[in-house]
């Protein structure tokens, strides 16, 4: 019936299956449970809040009946890896050609349904594409978005030159552009110090680059505004991401707070939005920012 596009993105608060230290997660991905449609993330050793950014392809054989599982184990080297939790997505869930970011809530057994213990959650960004719909969406995954013309006279091949037959090399789409971000303010930060305050300030990173940049220090305010704005140059939009941490500035250093981690999948198909995030791994807290996207894809021969 069409394709399913994964980006398994990141995982939080995972249960440690590790007496020493903490466990190495992986993820195996399927539809239908076959080997040669299971998808396997690689291992981020000793990490309980993991973060993989990789993207998968499935073939969807009945979206009103199958579902997509997520299953995550702990790598345990020559032993057989111990599964941590999993979760699953009803495909019927999925609107075609709308990208849905979304969190799952964790099980230990997903034929278990009344397992209440908090096993983490995993984040996921979903893109289902039939293959029937002719409704104008773009699937930024493809060597077809937004092709011109002649580049789609190519792609469609064989190709015939001076009377031979050329074979045209699947093309790879590059998302290339200048991510503009403004970090408008924080609602409702924790307090780190003992007069119930904070001195915020927030640190973004490209993951692939390691590109940073950093905003000024707001003292004493746990609803701070910084409304400042910083260009990032991205040469791969598509697998990229911008980690957003939140950093209380302390005389002797500095603690962490939280961070939120976006990927730019949204903002190459919608140009520019504003939304307000969630701060991981804090007690409270929301970021607002405004993500704004300039750029074109360019192809590759693979």
């Amino acid at each position: 019936m069409g394709t399913l596009e994964v980006k398994l993105v990141q995982a939080h608060g995972l249960t440690n299956k590790d007496l020493i230290g903490k466990s190495d997660p992986f993820a195996k991905l399927y539809i239908r449970p076959l080997h040669n449609r299971t998808k396997t993330s690689k291992v981020i050793d000793n990490d309980l809040n993991p973060v993989w950014n990789e993207h998968f392809e499935f073939e969807v054989d009945d979206i009103s009946t199958q579902h997509l599982t997520v299953k995550i184990y702990d790598d345990d080297g020559l032993q057989v890896s111990e599964l941590i939790s999993c979760a699953q997505l009803k495909l019927s869930e999925l609107v075609p050609g709308k990208i849905k970011d979304v969190w799952l809530k964790l099980v230990k057994d997903l034929d278990i349904h009344r397992d209440n213990k908090d096993r983490g959650k995993v984040h996921l960004e979903l893109l289902y594409c039939p293959y029937s719909v002719e409704n104008g969406f773009a699937n930024p995954y493809s060597s077809n978005f937004m092709m011109t013309s002649l580049e789609k006279v190519l792609k469609t091949g064989p190709l015939v030159v001076n009377g031979e037959r050329v074979d045209i090399k699947r093309k790879t789409v590059i998302v290339r552009g200048v991510l503009s971000v403004t970090v408008i303010s924080a609602e409702d930060l924790p307090p780190t110090d003992l007069m119930g305050k904070a001195d915020p300030f927030v640190v973004l990173t490209m993951k692939k680059t390691g590109t940073r940049n950093k905003t000024r220090v707001v003292n004493e305010n746990l609803n701070p505004i910084w409304n400042q704005t910083f260009d990032f140059v991205v040469e791969d939009g598509l697998h990229d991401m911008l980690i957003v941490e939140v950093w209380d500035h302390d005389t002797f250093g500095k603690d962490f707070m939280g961070r939120c981690i976006l990927t730019l999948t949204r903002v190459i198909l919608e140009g520019e939005y504003k939304d307000s995030f969630q701060v991981d791994e804090a007690k409270s807290g929301k970021l607002t920012l405004n993500l704004k996207w300039s750029g074109q894809p360019i192809y590759r021969n693979s």
